[in-house]
C-alpha cells in the first residue's frame, strides 16, 4: 500500500479519525466510531506493520491466544446458564439457527474460496471464517435491530458451546484439501481458547455478579479492544499478501456476510417462523466470531495468510450490521 501511495499514509489514518469523531457527535451515526477506529488503526498497521509485528526480539501474534481468551471470558461475564434455557423455550429457533449457521456459512466460505480460485491458505481461512460460531456483536445488532434478543443470545452460546467439535470437522471436510487440518489438535485448542474462558466467565457471573460493578462495566470496552489489537496484529502479519488479494478479500468477505443474512432470514420466511426470529436468524447466521478464527489461525501457525479472511470479514460484518440494525429499528417487526 505504501508503494503505491508513499506519503498518504498519515491522511488516510487522520481521516478515518476525523470521520469518527464526527460520526461520535450525531445519535443515529455512533455505532459506526467502533468500526471507523479500527479501519484508522487496520490502515496503520498497512502502512507501518514494522510496529506491530515485533516489539524488540518478541513477536506481537502470541497477543492473539491470550487476547481472545479474555474476549470469550467477557462473554461468559455477560451470559448465564438462564441463556441455555432458551433451547428448552425456543426449540425450533433454536434448531434452525444453528442447523442454518453450521451450513450456510460453511459452503458458501467453501464456493467463494473456489470461486476467487484464492491461494490455498487464503482460501482456507475463507473457509475457516465460515465454519466458526456466532459473534457476541451478533447480540447487540439483534438488540437495535428489534429482533429476538433472548434467542439470539442463546443461539451465540450454543454455536460457541459446538466450536470444538463442529468447526474442526467442517474445516479437515472443506478446506483439508488447503491446508493440514488435525481435528484433535484444533478441537483442544478452540477448547482452550473458547470452552474454559467462557466457562470461568459463567461461573463468574454466577458468584460475583454485581460485586465488582468496575469489572461488569470495563468488560465490554476490553473486549472490543482486544478484537482491535488481534485485527491489526493480523493485518500487520498478512501485509504482502493482503496488497495482493485485497480487494477480491474484501469483495468475497462482503458476498459471504450478505449470503449469510439473505439465506437466513428468507430460509425461515420458507419455514413460516415469525418476522422477528426471521430477523434474529439472519443476523445469528450473517456475523461470525472473527476473533476465533484468527486465534485459530495462529494455532496453525498461519496468521499471515489464514488468518487474513476473519481479518477482513470481523470489521466489514460490523459495518453491514450496523446498516441492517438500522433499517430493520426503522421498520419493527409486525408481529
Amino acid at each position: 500500500m505504501n508503494a503505491i501511495l508513499p506519503s498518504a499514509g498519515p491522511f488516510i489514518i487522520a481521516f478515518w479519525i476525523i470521520l469518527a469523531i464526527i460520526f461520535s457527535r450525531k445519535e443515529q451515526t455512533r455505532g459506526f466510531v467502533y468500526t471507523l477506529m479500527i479501519f484508522a488503526a487496520v490502515t496503520t498497521s498497512l502502512y507501518y506493520p514494522q510496529y506491530f509485528t515485533h516489539v524488540g526480539d518478541w513477536e506481537s501474534s502470541k497477543l492473539i491466544t491470550p487476547l481472545l481468551q479474555i474476549i470469550m471470558f467477557g462473554m461468559g461475564t455477560a451470559m448465564s446458564l438462564h441463556d441455555f434455557y432458551g433451547v428448552i423455550k425456543m426449540p425450533l429457533g433454536v434448531f434452525t439457527g444453528v442447523i442454518c449457521h453450521f451450513t450456510i456459512m460453511p459452503f458458501i466460505g467453501w464456493g467463494l474460496a473456489h470461486l476467487f480460485n484464492f491461494p490455498p491458505e487464503i482460501a482456507a481461512g475463507v473457509v475457516l471464517i465460515g465454519t466458526v460460531p456466532c459473534g457476541m456483536a451478533s447480540n447487540v445488532i439483534s438488540y437495535l435491530a428489534k429482533a429476538n434478543l433472548a434467542l439470539s443470545v442463546t443461539l451465540t452460546a450454543v454455536s460457541t458451546m459446538l466450536a470444538p467439535f463442529v468447526t474442526p470437522f467442517l474445516m479437515r471436510w472443506l478446506a483439508g484439501s488447503y491446508v493440514d487440518i488435525s481435528v484433535t489438535t484444533m478441537m483442544w485448542d478452540i477448547t482452550k481458547m473458547v470452552i474454559l474462558p467462557v466457562a470461568a466467565g459463567l461461573l463468574f457471573n454466577h458468584f460475583l455478579k454485581g460485586r465488582m460493578k468496575w469489572l461488569d462495566n470495563i468488560m465490554p470496552k476490553v473486549s472490543m479492544t482486544a478484537i482491535a489489537f488481534i485485527i491489526v496484529i493480523i493485518t500487520a502479519h498478512g501485509r504482502d499478501s493482503l496488497l495482493q488479494v485485497g480487494m477480491l478479500l474484501i469483495l468475497s468477505s462482503l458476498i459471504h456476510n450478505l449470503s449469510g443474512y439473505g439465506l437466513g432470514y428468507w430460509l425461515c420466511k420458507l419455514i413460516k417462523m415469525k418476522e422477528q426470529d426471521c430477523r434474529t436468524i439472519a443476523i445469528e447466521v450473517g456475523m461470525q466470531n472473527g476473533g476465533l478464527a484468527s486465534a485459530i489461525a495462529k494455532s496453525m501457525g498461519k496468521i499471515a495468510t489464514v488468518g487474513l479472511a476473519p481479518a477482513v470479514f470481523g470489521p466489514l460484518m460490523n459495518v453491514t450490521g450496523s446498516l441492517l440494525a438500522s433499517w430493520w429499528h426503522r421498520h419493527p417487526p409486525k408481529d
